[in-house]
């Protein structure tokens, strides 16, 4: 236990034990928003009919005036959101992601990014983590479709904490963010000291030998490689553990640190293998360190209606798999 808890500093000290607290992502950013509206009151929040599922709820009860509820129109809701922000207000704007940005991709490209709107798009719902929900509701693209537009920001937490710390970062920013979030509660990774700041990596675990692999991860899928790392170094395999809560702007000086001092790269992420973390962190590598690598996530194909761990489980994503992928990798 000491010497895990050696290379946990600033994390949950429960992180591995059965009762760690769980939180959906999704609340944290509902808390984050209400703290950020209380110290501007520039802030206002915009819903496609999916108040209570987005947590925007609180929101609406206390700051009733300056909650706007656009229906089922997700088209409207990024375009009604681009306005507000030319006239000065910080819109956060929230729906499911396979709505928003997915249905409204085309007005959040051309109202809001080639605007450099200052606005905030907040997709929840996004994983197969959804679960009964089904493939249509599990947006596994919003990574891919968001970090291509310029100027936007994508931030993807791993846990509540982090979610809420997300939302006041972009509070504070100027320009569009998108906020990545999930339904299911999670486990808590990280406490209040733990550092955040946009555009920088952390390094979540550290093992006490030199490591072989450096495991990147972004998401609630941070738990399932801290467990497959945390048990990797009992079986004699030192992995080296990259939380990326910022997507875009890369961490690039973290990443290629990482691959200089390991043999291989495995990166995690419940989304396409293609366009995503994955693709950005081989892009990265490609141009200042080539390095081996593995990409861990859904592989083309759509999500299917299951419960939410069978379904990380089916696609690879578990804590499980990810040892098999890294053993499979370093023989």
């Amino acid at each position: 236990m000491e010497k895990l808890e050696a290379s946990m500093n600033n994390l949950n000290p429960k992180i591995f034990d059965k009762d760690v607290e769980q939180v959906p992502i999704r609340k944290g950013f509902g808390q984050g928003l209400v703290l950020a509206a209380e110290k501007d009151e520039n802030i206002v929040g915009l819903c496609a009919d999916l108040t209570e599922s987005t947590q925007m709820l609180s929101f609406k009860e206390k700051f009733p005036e300056r909650f706007v509820e656009i229906g089922v129109a997700e088209q409207n809701l990024a375009t009604v959101a681009s306005g507000m922000a030319a006239m000065g207000k910080i819109p956060f704007l929230s729906s499911y992601a396979t709505f928003s940005p997915g249905r409204n991709w085309e007005q959040i490209r051309t109202t809001v990014c080639y605007n450099n709107a200052n606005v905030k798009v907040v997709g929840s719902h996004a994983g197969v983590s959804v679960g009964p929900d089904g493939g249509s509701h599990q947006a596994l693209e919003d990574l891919a479709i968001m970090r291509v537009l310029p100027n936007m920001t994508v931030i993807s937490p791993c846990d509540a904490i982090e979610a809420r710390k997300a939302t006041l970062a972009a509070a504070g920013m100027i320009g569009p963010v998108y906020l990545r979030l999930a339904r299911e509660p999670s486990p808590i990774i990280t406490t209040e000291e733990t550092p955040f700041e946009v555009g920088k990596a952390q390094v979540f675990y550290q093992p006490n030998e030199k490591a072989r692999v450096g495991i990147i991860a972004t998401g609630a899928l941070v738990y399932q490689v801290l467990l497959a790392a945390n048990q990797l170094e009992t079986e004699g395999l030192a992995a080296k553990v990259l939380n990326i809560s910022t997507i875009k702007p890369l961490d690039e000086e973290a990443i290629i640190n990482l691959a200089k001092e390991t043999e291989a790269i495995v990166t995690v992420e419940e989304h396409q293998t293609t366009g995503g973390l994955g693709s950005t962190v081989a892009e990265c590598l490609a141009k200042n360190q080539p390095t081996k690598i593995v990409f861990i996530g859904v592989h083309d194909k759509f999500g299917q209606s299951g419960k939410p761990a069978e379904l990380i489980e089916h696609y690879g994503m578990d804590a499980n798999s990810i040892k098999t992928a890294v053993r499979r990798l370093l023989n």
